[in-house]
């Protein structure tokens, strides 16, 4: 028995990654756009509970934190050449400010980077790892 009678017509078709990476951004389920992608802050839920797609398999390991890190790296260091080359604040003060906006940054985005790995996955048949 060949491999090819196990996929369905929908399992041949092409998966658009755009819009499939839009809706992992925005943390709703990658094929319809609907559902709710995680049901806590970094669990994916088993399956959507709008059009029922099986996400159970999906995980994104140490993905999401890389890019995160590398995103409110890259952002913050511009950022603080920016803030001491121009206001010059005492160092305690841009410190604790930058550190502030770094850790609120990370949390905002790290959800995101998950629903965009798993939305990714998703697009390419990946299936997690």
């Amino acid at each position: 028995m060949s491999d090819a009678s196990f996929f369905t017509s929908e399992d041949a078709a092409p998966r658009a990654i755009k819009p499939a990476i839009v809706n992992g951004l925005r943390l709703k389920c990658p094929k319809c756009g609907k559902g709710k992608l995680l049901h806590s802050y970094l669990k994916v839920n088993d399956e959507c509970a709008s059009c029922g797609l099986d996400l159970s398999h999906q995980r994104a390991d140490d993905g999401p934190a890389y890019l995160t890190i590398l995103i409110v790296g890259h952002i913050m260091g511009f950022a603080l050449h920016i803030a001491w080359v121009t206001w010059r604040p005492e160092p305690w003060v841009l410190a604790t400010s930058m550190s502030l906006i770094a850790a609120v940054s990370a949390l905002l985005l790290l959800p995101r980077m998950k629903g965009l790995i798993v939305a990714y996955q998703w697009a390419k048949r990946m299936h997690g790892f």
